[in-house]
């Protein structure tokens, strides 16, 4: 699936463009359109600031207006906290993600770091993301911007799953390895005068059946806690 051009109109330091061209490659986007930049491009603090960015898969291109820069993009969206005279959709950065992979040729503009985008460049977007933030404080640095945009675009397609557990080369343990370790402990407990009331037996024994399936140990963890009971019985036998 083609990503979408990120742009940066009239941005100031060559760093920010490093920056967010950073951000950009942290979630694989590598089409980067910079129009007028003020100190001039291409840029030394562009490229240190990028962290090997814009040397290994960012490429980035040089316009003269916005209008060029978006001349073959049929989705283009603006990106602003202000509210604007112009009846235009606004998404959030999530939503426009979707909106974004369901298009071959699109584009995201970002403002100069201090004003941010101008009226005519919005006008030219088919939409406005505004990112939900503090209502108090809604100001980002232009790379975080990007970041955000860029993360929500890449996540919207992976398949990385919410949660999981790593437990290495040993599986989750078994009901029955679970089962055999509670059996083995409730023998123990009651050779060790554990149960002194016995109508409290069933419930301590459940107890600790939930409790060893509700932790997901894996097998050699219920292997390592049988051989903290064969330790604790030899002790008990010296």
């Amino acid at each position: 699936m083609s990503s979408p051009a990120i742009i940066l109109i009239n941005p100031q330091l060559g760093e920010n463009i490093g920056m967010c061209a950073r951000a950009m490659f942290n979630c694989g986007l590598t089409d980067l359109r910079i129009v007028n930049p003020r100190d001039g491009w291409p840029s030394e603090k562009a490229v240190s600031a990028s962290a090997g960015a814009l040397e290994n898969g960012v490429v980035a291109t040089l316009y003269h207006s916005t209008a060029e820069a978006v001349a073959d993009c049929t989705t283009i969206l603006a990106t602003t906290a202000r509210p604007r005279d112009m009846v235009k959709e606004i998404f959030t950065p999530r939503e426009a993600a979707r909106k974004l992979r369901a298009d071959t040729k699109s584009a995201i503009l970002f403002g100069a770091e201090r004003s941010g985008l101008v009226n005519e460049d919005i006008a030219i977007a088919t939409g406005v993301i505004t990112i939900p933030l503090n209502p108090g404080f809604t100001s980002l640095n232009i790379a975080q911007a990007v970041l955000l945009v860029s993360y929500e675009w890449f996540t919207a397609g992976d398949a990385t799953a919410p949660a999981q557990l790593v437990t290495g080369e040993s599986g989750i343990a078994s009901a029955k390895e679970i089962a055999e370790l509670v059996g083995r402990m409730e023998t123990e407990m009651d050779a060790g005068g554990f149960f002194r009331s016995p109508e409290l037996r069933p419930t301590l024994v459940r107890n600790l059946q939930s409790l060893f399936a509700r932790t997901r140990m894996t097998s050699q963890e219920a292997s390592t806690f049988h051989g903290i009971i064969s330790a604790l019985i030899g002790l008990r036998r010296k």
